[in-house]
């Protein structure tokens, strides 16, 4: 089992901090097995067997534990004496009120408490309350391009742009990795995995009444990526393509029942919505939003391998990538003129534009301008398949996107 190092890292500085560490990320991105890599890690720096408890509640072993009160019975009885213990729960989700259970987990016993989750309402307000801040949430997604080379083996004549068209066609769901490439393998698992999160994660934690709905929003969300969208939007959208008929007629869906919708899928981690910002008003929109989806393979099983909208499959991959980096994300308006991302840190700011090219005068000086239109003094970045001994223009930056996915 290869390590997922950067994240694998967090876990060790957290080490015996008095925070709840939340792995939070969509079902299959390797949760489970970081929680595994750092049992490893916990043995060999001398932590005794005994004092790591480890539950996963997608195991049948563990099915008796169904709420609060059952997860502390089960816990309590497996701690002894006076020294810390290690508490790993995966999928913790599926116990009813678990929270209450690792509330008094924190308060009765010297333990350092981790928890992995597949839906975002693990961070509930309520949770947050209860634990007065006491937790630090840890985001985990698919491989990134650069652990997508290190986890598989390529053939000796592989270039690094076929490389990317393999990440670009299969994406970076740790499971496909045992399968080399093979379609025919890798289909099924990853439809599976798309089913998974929708039934267990989406249809059955949500009151989901139109599951044909669910399913056509999903594949509009998934064919539209980094487009400027709204519910109300969708909805007209599926009445102009007479997506959902009743008795003859098309019927058009609710906003706030496609709202609801999307909501899911964002709380499920398989879609992504990224705000808009104002650069000169300096606020958040509240219209139109874009949407990315968590894996470009499950994209492709949805939609079937198809080289288009390329840009958007490009933005997709850039955009998760500043998330794995730690920045909060938006796309930027500057009045009639759009910059795909501002990533933001606490210390850093940077504007990013993509693009697959820009050997096209035209295109070059549109994503100049967008650029520019930013009147500050941070970096500005286009990122573009291009290879070049150019490597600025008019004091923007411009970087090899596949070079900067392995920075």
């Amino acid at each position: 089992m290869k390590a997922r190092d950067a994240y694998l890292s967090v876990l060790k500085s957290f080490k015996d901090k008095e925070e709840i560490k939340i792995i939070t990320g969509v079902r299959r991105c390797g949760k489970s097995s970081l929680l595994e890599l750092f049992v490893e890690y916990l043995l060999a720096s001398g932590v005794p067997e005994t004092r790591i408890i480890r539950m996963n509640f997608e195991s049948l072993r563990f099915s008796h534990i169904q709420n609060y009160m059952d997860l502390y019975r089960a816990v309590s009885a497996l701690i002894s004496g006076t020294e810390k213990h290690y508490i790993l729960l995966d999928e913790v989700q599926m116990v009813e009120n678990w929270a209450r259970a690792i509330d008094s987990f924190r308060v009765d016993f010297p333990a350092d408490i981790y928890i992995t989750g597949s839906n975002s309402r693990l961070l509930s307000s309520d949770f947050a309350t209860m634990l007065g801040g006491r937790c630090v949430e840890i985001k985990m997604y698919p491989l990134s391009f650069k652990e997508f080379l290190d986890f598989n083996d390529f053939e000796s004549d592989a270039g690094m742009e076929r490389k990317f068209e393999s990440y670009l066609k299969y994406g970076g769901m740790p499971g496909i990795v045992q399968y080399n490439f093979a379609q025919d393998q890798i289909n099924p698992v990853l439809e599976g995995i798309y089913s998974t999160i929708v039934l267990r994660d989406v249809v059955e934690r949500n009151a989901v009444g139109d599951q044909r709905l669910l399913q056509k929003l999903v594949l509009f969300l998934a064919d539209n990526i980094g487009s400027l969208v709204s519910p109300n939007s969708i909805g007209n959208a599926f009445v102009r393509e007479k997506e959902l008929q009743i008795g003859g007629k098309t019927k058009p869906p609710a906003g706030k029942t496609i709202s609801s919708y999307i909501e899911a899928l964002e709380s499920a981690y398989i879609f992504y919505g990224v705000p808009r910002y104002d650069i000169r008003g300096k606020e958040y929109l509240k219209t139109l939003d874009k949407y990315y989806i968590v894996d470009t393979g499950i994209r492709n099983i949805l939609l079937g391998y198809r080289d288009v909208n390329r840009g958007y499959l490009l933005e997709n991959i850039v955009y998760f990538e500043l998330r794995r980096r730690g920045y909060d994300v938006s796309v930027g308006k500057v009045g009639e003129t759009e910059i795909d991302f501002i990533a933001v840190k606490p210390d850093e700011k940077i504007y990013y534009q993509v693009s697959e090219s820009i050997r096209d005068e035209g295109t070059r000086k549109r994503e100049i301008f967008s650029l520019q239109s930013a009147k500050d003094n941070y970096r500005k970045v286009i990122l573009t398949m291009d290879r070049s001994f150019v490597n600025s223009y008019e004091g923007i930056e411009v970087k090899n996107l596949l070079d900067f996915l392995q920075e």
